[in-house]
């Protein structure tokens, strides 16, 4: 299979330039200036798990590059009060538009549509994007540490606290976790699936928990899709999550997730 990673990339570096010409920078921190608090993503999390519950980040997901169309019938803002209501930590908004038919508009009304905090879920590779998240909205970023340099990782994490959004770092193993830890991030995502041949394995989070050192939240991603599951990472002492594809084909998400996750 090609690396469908680089090609996400090689897209994003095209779709960065277009929009900067469209929007200057300059602008951007302009409106970025004038906007209201973040609701605090991390803490949202944090406050779930010292109540003694799991912390869900539920996902507002259309469409996947190795699945296609996973939610015809798609209505962000029916799916964000469903997942609220179905007891989600926070939610994670699809925004990359030309592999995963996501958009911001579907994050600016989501966010809009709950209390919840909201993850702008993309691929980050330059400050520009994460002005771009601030002034849409969101109150935290995506950092893939495959996708990026050790100097580009500090630098956008830096940024990001000084925006006040919050950074899940997601590693695939034991060297990048190294390096996600290297960056004072609180919530380590660790993405069961290989983005560069999308395969799934629950086993790299149990691996991955062993090298995690304490101070940080680790979040379980992808390939979570049955109680049992769930189970098997709890028993490990793993209490946060994120899961998108097994909500999303479900007929009410939120209702999944209360099944899934056995919360009341």
């Amino acid at each position: 299979m090609t690396d469908i990673l680089q090609r996400i990339l090689a897209r994003k570096a095209e779709e960065l330039a277009e929009r900067s010409a469209r929007l200057p920078l300059k602008e951007l921190c302009a409106r970025v200036a004038d906007m209201p608090d973040t609701r605090g993503f991390a803490a949202a999390i944090e406050a779930k798990i010292a109540a003694g519950d799991v912390a869900v980040i539920a996902e507002v997901k259309k469409a996947s590059p190795s699945k296609g169309v996973i939610r015809a019938e798609f209505d962000p803002v029916a799916i964000a009060r469903s997942y609220e209501l179905g007891g989600a930590a926070c939610l994670s908004v699809l925004t990359d538009k030309d592999f995963f038919q996501g958009s911001e508009d579907f994050l600016r009304q989501a966010r809009a549509a709950c209390s919840l905090p909201v993850l702008r879920k993309d691929f980050v590779i330059d400050p520009y994007q994460v002005y771009e998240a601030r002034a849409i909205g969101a109150d935290c970023i995506l950092l893939i540490v495959a996708a990026l340099g050790d100097a580009d990782l500090l630098e956008l994490s830096l940024l990001a606290a000084e925006l006040d959004l919050d950074v899940l770092c997601e590693v695939h193993d034991a060297e990048e976790l190294e390096r996600a830890q290297a960056v004072p991030v609180p919530l380590i995502g660790v993405n069961n699936r290989n983005l560069r041949t999308f395969e799934t394995s629950l086993e790299i989070t149990l691996e991955m928990q062993q090298l995690m050192e304490y101070d940080r939240i680790l979040v379980a991603e992808s390939g979570i899709h049955s109680p049992q599951d769930v189970a098997r990472l709890r028993e490990a002492g793993i209490n946060a999550f994120l899961v998108g594809e097994a909500f999303m084909r479900a007929a009410d998400p939120g209702q999944e997730l209360k099944r899934l996750f056995d919360t009341h």
